[in-house]
């Protein structure tokens, strides 16, 4: 029962917590969120055995609200680490659930966490149906800033599969913007495709001139020869 794997997960992470590392690891955020204080390898080690479950879609989004609702951040990273394992059984009803979750107490480590499981579905969608990436449009012009660097990194790893009009688009509407985060989002993103397609973006940004961001810009060619 999702219940029951949340509390075992929460026990499992709560025995390997380490005061010491954890105020590092607070301090790595701004001091921001709470910590346990366990490594990324650790906590997987310990929780892999826990993650082979059987649940549906609902099962799972269940098991990861729940762990959202504890403090510490460790618990978030499992849940999208569940999230992730098992991102075959989620279908497009699932990214509205996953845009919510990424406004709670967000900041970029969860926000990219659940961007990866978005893409995942999302991208498994379009295969079957060309308007999946619709919910991604609608998620540009979200309010929320992560939900609309969601939208903006969600193709990272597509390859030649990844929709050139929205990547274009998307990086057109939010270039005006002056926060960090979507500036970093924009160039992250042209940089991945960069690596498949070169001149298409030294092309884009080329058109773009100063309407791109100089942080933009940079990070978009900066493997690009």
């Amino acid at each position: 029962m999702p219940e029951q794997l949340a509390a075992q997960i929460q026990h499992t992470l709560a025995a390997l917590a380490d005061p010491a590392r954890a105020v590092a690891m607070r301090a790595y955020l701004r001091d921001q969120f709470p910590f346990l204080g366990i490594p990324t390898p650790a906590r997987r080690a310990a929780l892999k055995p826990l993650l082979k479950v059987d649940f549906d879609q609902n099962r799972l989004l269940t098991v990861a609200d729940q762990l959202w609702r504890l403090p510490e951040r460790e618990y978030r990273y499992a849940a999208i680490d569940l999230l992730a394992r098992h991102v075959g059984q989620l279908d497009s009803s699932a990214v509205a659930p996953l845009l919510a979750l990424a406004q709670r107490e967000p900041w970029w480590e969860t926000v990219d966490g659940l961007a990866g499981v978005v893409g995942d579905v999302v991208g498994a969608a379009r295969r079957n149906d060309p308007d999946a990436q619709i919910t991604m449009d609608a998620a540009l012009r979200h309010d929320c800033l992560w939900v609309r660097r969601i939208a903006m990194i969600h193709q990272l790893g597509w390859r030649l599969d990844t929709d050139t009009t929205r990547l274009f688009g998307y990086t057109e509407a939010l270039a005006p913007e002056g926060d960090f985060f979507i500036r970093k989002a924009i160039g992250w993103a042209l940089r991945d495709y960069a690596r498949w397609n070169p001149q298409a973006v030294r092309d884009f940004v080329a058109a773009m001139g100063g309407r791109l961001s100089p942080l933009s810009a940079r990070e978009a060619t900066r493997r690009i020869a």
